[in-house]
């Protein structure tokens, strides 16, 4: 074992003191040449990763949830620079996941009412567990700024079963 070592380290150190030689690891990849930078064209976001093509390596899915089986607590928090909304709710299952207030309307008050559906993605059908209200609980919530909330006098939340309603 020593011996092996010991071979290997005077092996190491001679071959390196080869300079241009392809026989010493430090010449192995090289100096650093410069190289040109790429262009892209168009705006681009340089914190997305672009892939080889030089687009985006993920694009936005659509989200696919569904709205749960009942709301049953909205509150609105003022915070510095507007409010969040947060809704407690109930889900038809156990193990819904990715819940989110969608906004209705394309996020605009109508008639002094910002309106939200309350969603969640439901587990696949062989996974379906219906328990206890207070094990299929989800919460959500969702920030307006000052200029949204400009105007607004109530914010409804739906579910399939309810609305709740919050109002200023």
């Amino acid at each position: 074992m020593r011996k092996s070592l010991l071979t290997l380290t005077v092996a190491a150190l001679v071959l390196s003191g080869c300079g241009n030689s392809r026989l010493n690891p430090f010449n192995w990849f090289g100096r650093g040449q410069p190289a040109a930078p790429v262009a892209v064209s168009g705006e681009t976001n340089p914190l997305i990763p672009l892939g080889r093509n030089g687009r985006p390596l993920t694009k936005e899915a659509p989200y696919l949830g569904a709205p749960i089986a009942q709301v049953t607590e909205v509150r609105v928090e003022r915070v510095p620079g507007g409010a969040i909304v947060r809704a407690t709710g109930i889900g038809h299952y156990q193990q819904s996941f990715d819940v989110q207030l969608t906004p209705l309307n394309d996020g605009q008050a109508v008639n002094g009412t910002i309106s939200y559906r309350f969603d969640a993605y439901v587990p696949p059908a062989g996974n379906r567990v219906v328990g206890a209200p207070s094990s299929r609980q989800l919460t959500a919530a969702a920030f307006l700024t000052d200029n949204e909330l400009a105007g607004v006098r109530k914010i409804r939340v739906e579910s399939k079963g309810n609305a709740l309603e919050s109002r200023r």
